[in-house]
């Protein structure tokens, strides 16, 4: 597939936020891209044009039977100027899977990762410099046909927005208490879990109501089925120190493929740490717990790399982890890790993607 990507830049700007006080994804830079998808005609008319509001037909598809998807990742400017994005042709595979499962028609990756590099680089001016932020980078997909069937769509829009964020740790990294959810089910395995949809996440709302009531920051999900088997929190995968190994819970269908764990278990396995992926029931991890060998644990995600998780309570049963401190391991992980994605320590991975030139209007 071979498109030209029109562009029409803004003729105002939009005002710049202060990173410092601004919340995730409350405010948007200047630009957006958007392409269509039609049966008849596959993807076309790819183009980067002014952020603004778009039109919606009540009876789009999305509205009624929930078919989206989207991707989150971020692009960072280093401290002499390099624009630099983290691993983002794994996050197009990703979009591609979740687009499989909800039946919706794969996109292009070699144009997606274009159309992203062009909007980064058209609005770049939005990339903060200051420590510990980034422009967080939002593709998504949803169905726009108009008609109430069920049925896979024929229409979709896929679109790129941006957003400035501050640092996740103002006052730098810290363990997080987190709640066991032992009422609510989010995904089975067989179900849309493995997908990064909508509905999954607006599944979990409930749970995390209660879990902030009771004063915690994340929901820990326990498996569908059994209600015992430890799966992910909401908006991380999750790794338990555990003696000597690190365990994390294997990808088993209704757990997000997490682009940040999948470098985190390779960066331990280049330290020797050894990493255990399989079943890890939350009975385990309590009895490592009063037998003195659960050391740290701690979550992985784009938003916040790494977060330390320094307490747990399921079923009125709470633990403390590692003292409430943040881990050897933790630290090192979330040093590395930000280090690489700022282009400040070397990459042996090959896995920074380094943005160069300009983009101009097109006629």
């Amino acid at each position: 597939m071979t498109h030209r990507i029109s562009v029409e830049l803004a003729t105002t700007k939009r005002p710049k936020p202060d990173v410092s006080k601004i919340g995730f994804g409350s405010c948007f830079t200047d630009h957006m891209f958007m392409m269509d998808y039609d049966a008849d005609k596959g993807w076309h008319s790819p183009q980067i044009l002014p952020y603004q509001p778009i039109m919606m037909d009540p009876a789009a598809k999305v509205f009624h039977y929930g078919q989206t998807i989207f991707e989150g990742l971020k692009a960072y400017r280093t401290a002499d100027g390099r624009i630099l994005l983290f691993r983002p042709q794994q996050n197009l595979k990703r979009l591609n899977r979740s687009n499989e499962r909800m039946s919706i028609p794969d996109v292009d990756e070699e144009l997606a990762l274009e159309a992203l590099r062009q909007l980064v680089l058209v609005d770049q001016d939005w990339i903060p410099r200051e420590e510990g932020t980034s422009l967080y980078i939002r593709p998504y997909v949803f169905a726009t046909e108009p008609l109430l069937g069920v049925a896979p769509s024929r229409q979709y829009k896929f679109m790129i927005i941006m957003s400035p964020v501050g640092s996740y740790y103002a006052e730098g990294i810290h363990p997080v208490r987190i709640h066991v959810e032992s009422e609510y089910v989010r995904a089975v395995a067989g179900g849309v879990g493995q997908a990064k949809t909508a509905g999954n996440y607006a599944a979990g709302l409930k749970a995390q109501e209660k879990a902030s009531e009771q004063g915690y920051s994340q929901v820990l999900w326990l498996d569908g089925v059994h209600r015992k088997y430890i799966e992910e929190v909401g908006s991380m995968n999750v790794f338990f120190r555990i003696g000597d190994k690190v365990v994390t819970p294997e990808l088993n269908g209704s757990i997000l493929a997490g682009i940040t764990r999948d470098s985190v278990i390779q960066m331990l396995g280049s330290w020797g740490v050894e990493v255990e992926q399989r079943r890890l029931s939350i009975e385990e991890l309590f009895e490592a717990q009063e037998q003195g060998r659960l050391v740290e644990a701690f979550g992985t995600g784009t938003a916040a790399v790494i977060s330390p998780v320094g307490e747990l309570n399921w079923e009125n049963r709470k633990i403390i982890i590692g003292e409430g401190r943040t881990g050897e391991l933790s630290a090192r992980l979330y040093n590395e890790l930000t280090g690489i994605q700022r282009g400040e320590l070397a990459d042996p991975f090959g896995w920074v993607l380094e943005l160069k030139g300009t983009v101009s209007a097109t006629s």
